[in-house]
């Protein structure tokens, strides 16, 4: 098993701030004629941008902040179920959970539990005084993560099968919980901070698989993306985009960047991972969209190849692919045997 490096160790203090207070067992439902009244979330913590196809079984919350809430929707099965976990994605600035709509329905028939979680964004991370903005995102992910392993057995589901999935920046989060030492800490007097944040796989679409800018520019010479998860805001006065501040800070912020680029941290002993982009790579050249190139997904892969971490890179025209989506990609990790 991997050690936890000390930088980002959950302490016993931000374990008790992020727990959940114990929710309020609802009372038992009464018969009735009348259809239930369409699902409302009373929290508010985002306006959703897409209504939900189906209404979650759970919204709870676990941790303090507005944000560090959950969707949980639980699959009908007599058996625990495997989990997806989903982080949506938005440059850690905006989104909902409710993008998670388009791999809810196919998931819940296939016997797949789904989590689909909020977090504090850059601006929530940076009201807080985390160091760099971007921990805000990782560590609420992998606290969420926690939290929905300690429901196992209420919740029906099988915490040593869980999928991590997310685009964009959730996807970036999602191959972090993957590529991350372990985060639990089995002497925590805190259940949850005693449970695994390491999922058994990651499938991601159009994620960016690195954060140090140096490799952007190298990979894409275009890329304009990642300054702001480091505190680097555009500065008017020096006429420089945030990217090329990005950059020229690259030897200050390479210990933040070791912490937080899933590159920085693939080794050997990682889950597999399945990559998938919307266009071709196009290595070396500027890209239409740089954030969301499939050269990040090449890179990746060429990285995990070398350190033999299963790793598949589908994009149109890809060669060889096993699992055209994300759904088959889940379905095949987490149950093997289903037909």
């Amino acid at each position: 098993m991997k050690l936890v490096p000390p930088i980002v160790s959950l302490s016993l203090g931000l374990a008790s701030m992020l727990a959940a207070d114990p929710a309020a067992k609802p009372s038992p439902k009464t018969e009735v004629t009348e259809a239930p009244a369409p699902f409302v979330y009373d929290g508010n913590p985002e306006r959703l941008k897409y209504a939900l196809p189906i209404p979650p079984d759970e919204n709870v919350a676990y941790g303090a902040h507005p944000m560090q809430v959950i969707y949980f929707w639980r699959a009908k099965s007599e058996k625990p179920t495997p989990l997806l976990f989903y982080v949506h994605g938005g440059g850690w600035s905006g989104g909902d959970r409710s993008v998670v709509r388009s791999l809810l329905k196919d998931a819940l028939d296939s016997g797949i539990s789904v989590a689909s979680i909020e977090y504090r964004k850059i601006k929530d991370s940076t009201a807080d005084g985390l160091i760099p903005p971007v921990k805000g995102p990782m560590i609420d992910s992998a606290r969420a993560l926690q939290f929905c392993r300690s429901k196992a057995k209420e919740w029906n589901i099988d915490k040593t099968k869980v999928a991590a999935a997310g685009g964009s920046a959730g996807g970036c989060t999602s191959l972090w919980l993957a590529f991350h030492d372990d985060l639990a800490d089995p002497d925590s007097a805190d259940p949850i901070a005693r449970e695994s944040t390491r999922p058994t796989c990651a499938a991601v679409s159009s994620a960016q698989t690195t954060l140090d800018p140096k490799q952007m520019r190298e990979w894409t010479p275009n890329s304009a993306y990642g300054a702001h998860a480091f505190g680097i805001a555009w500065d008017k006065s020096k006429k420089q985009s945030s990217f090329d501040l990005f950059y020229a800070e690259h030897e200050r912020l390479l210990p933040w960047i070791k912490e937080y680029s899933p590159y920085a941290l693939v080794t050997s002993e990682d889950p597999p991972v399945a990559l998938f982009y919307t266009t071709p790579p196009n290595l070396g050249q500027n890209e239409k969209d740089p954030t969301h190139t499939a050269n990040f997904g090449v890179k990746l892969k060429e990285h995990c190849d070398e350190l033999n971490v299963p790793c598949e890179l589908i994009y149109p025209g890809a060669p060889n692919v096993v699992h055209a989506t994300i759904n088959d990609y889940i379905k095949a990790v987490l149950k093997p045997d289903a037909k």
